[in-house]
């Protein structure tokens, strides 16, 4: 049978479409930009267009060419915002630098990834002090021209006319590249290509994602040199939102005053950040209604700040979970039609990480590979595949988490049958005492109940008769003292006994990683380094201080 050709444009799908979208549409719609609560600077969509073609010309006159990489390391700024479409008209890759990295990190980072140029903000150039050492001929231009002995961005973008026609590209060739925190070792790239990124975009703007839209006006609290700032800035670009920027060093007082001076109706956060804004904004009385979404990420948000963030704020919680290799979105926590007039049914949705996003595909397996059933009881490893999902990782020759195309995330988790996910533990943090496993992650979410404790960590300590036990480090609300015989006494009402740990440890506050989460990898250091088990098998002695 001969073949029917296909009637449907086989044009290829790259984000550099958002932009002349946005200028074609949206060309008076606004980019806001704000420095420690202050605003200092407002353009609209058409010149914002008009600065990033200028931007993508100077960077092909510069000697870039397509599949160059190109790197950022700078904050949440405009000219930030500017390189994130510039770069991939001049067919490069762009490359956000996590400013979190310890000075060797970034430059084996940039060596790994084989930047060709590098823009960064002035402040941040010490960053880049080992970087230059191992490549001294790589170019730095700066984002903001405070050094003078460097170029400078505004003036390549003034020097150059704009570029006629983006550089062709296929929509399988990289658009962007961004490294994991390397929590387990050397940080891995993932590369993204224009196709999914693209499509990732299209999901955000669903409905049941984080329905994006033209209406909303969208404040960027999430790093843009983290995973794309979860991919938003492409679709509040594609969709015509009005942006607003916090600039660098945001503060929770500032991001406040931000969020109710613009009128933003959406915004992101790691749930310690909402934690913060919730008490400032309950102790100032500012008024954030204008919110129509909050969205927690990076960690399970705990029941009362979801409570706290609707009934106290008024404004709508939600929770997005993914991560790097996802572009970054996998699931989105929305409540269903069933929950609507009964809070605490919303609340528990909410505190589950979310339903699969439409073109993505996942499964549950057991240690055999066997394919756990959808029941909200059996657990097994999350593993994801989609057009979004990588599929290996940058320059990397040993892809241990992939298997026949699905990504092994290393997240415990179960799915119930309403299609709702719920992260158990991460694979590597499990606790398995006496053979029977205990969830370091729900034992942290347990303590957090306690009264006047903020945060909690659980790892697990060698024991000679169970093999492991839990170790539990827990800091305590401002202004109050905790005792661990009182948190353990509590813990007793919440947990099996048997999941009680062997000590609980007062901390001021838990270590993070560059990118917010709870950096166990350090409390494991601590516990091996600072703490020892003595005779009868408890750890005992040592501070993380």
């Amino acid at each position: 049978m001969t073949p029917v050709p296909a009637t449907a444009s086989t044009s290829p799908l790259v984000i550099t479409d958002f932009l002349y979208r946005a200028q074609d549409l949206f060309s008076a719609k606004s980019i806001t930009q704000y420095r420690d609560g202050e605003k200092t600077f407002e353009y609209t969509y058409g010149d914002y267009a008009d600065r990033v073609l200028r931007l993508a010309a100077a960077l092909i006159d510069r000697g870039v060419r397509p599949g160059d990489r190109v790197a950022t390391l700078a904050w949440n700024h405009h000219r930030h915002l500017e390189l994130y479409m510039a770069v991939p008209l001049a067919g490069a890759v762009l490359h956000t630098i996590n400013l979190r990295l310890e000075p060797d990190e970034i430059a084996y980072i940039v060596d790994h990834a084989d930047d060709r140029i590098v823009f960064a903000d002035t402040s941040l150039l010490p960053l880049l002090d080992a970087a230059r050492t191992r490549r001294p001929h790589m170019p730095i231009i700066t984002t903001d021209g405070d050094d003078t002995a460097l170029p400078c961005q505004d003036a390549l973008i003034a020097a150059t006319e704009p570029l006629a026609e983006p550089v062709t590209r296929d929509e399988n060739d990289l658009a962007a590249l961004c490294y994991t925190s390397g929590t387990t070792g050397p940080p891995k790239g993932v590369g993204y290509t224009h196709r999914a990124l693209y499509l990732h975009t299209f999901t955000a703007c669903l409905v049941d994602g984080h329905a994006i839209g033209e209406r909303d006006t969208v404040c960027h609290v999430v790093p843009m040199f983290h995973a794309n700032a979860w991919g938003i800035p492409f679709a509040a670009l594609m969709s015509g939102a009005d942006q607003v920027l916090p600039g660098p060093h945001p503060q929770v007082p500032h991001i406040a005053t931000i969020l109710a001076n613009e009128q933003v109706t959406y915004t992101g956060m790691v749930p310690t950040v909402a934690v913060d804004l919730v008490r400032h904004a309950l102790s100032s009385g500012i008024d954030l209604t204008c919110l129509r979404a909050l969205v927690l990420g990076g960690s399970t948000p705990t029941a009362e700040l979801i409570r706290s963030i609707e009934e106290d704020l008024g404004v709508p919680a939600y929770q997005g979970w993914g991560m790097t290799e996802l572009s970054p979105m996998g699931t989105f926590a929305r409540p269903p039609r069933s929950a609507a007039g009964t809070p605490q049914r919303r609340y528990d949705y909410i505190r589950r990480q979310g339903r699969l996003l439409p073109g993505l595909r996942w499964k549950l397996v057991d240690d055999t590979g066997a394919v756990v059933p959808h029941n909200g009881v059996d657990r097994g490893e999350l593993l994801m595949r989609g057009p979004w999902v990588a599929e290996r990782y940058f320059r990397d020759e040993h892809p241990e988490a992939f298997t026949d195309g699905w990504l092994r995330t290393g997240d415990i988790a179960t799915i119930d049958a309403e299609g709702y996910l719920t992260i158990v533990d991460r694979a590597k943090d499990l606790i398995k005492s006496g053979g029977e496993w205990i969830s370091s992650l729900a034992l942290e979410q347990a303590l957090v109940t306690i009264p006047h404790v903020v945060e909690a960590a659980v790892v697990a300590v060698p024991h000679e008769r169970w093999q492991e036990r839990p170790l539990a480090f827990v800091a305590a609300e401002r202004g109050h003292a905790l005792d661990p015989a009182g948190v353990l006494n509590s813990l007793t009402e919440i947990v099996p006994r048997w999941w009680l740990p062997e000590r609980i440890e007062i901390v001021e506050s838990l270590p993070r990683t560059s990118v917010g989460k709870l950096d166990k990898k350090h409390l494991r250091s601590a516990v091996e380094n600072r703490l020892f088990v003595d005779s009868d098998n408890s750890p005992a002695g040592g501070s993380l201080t």
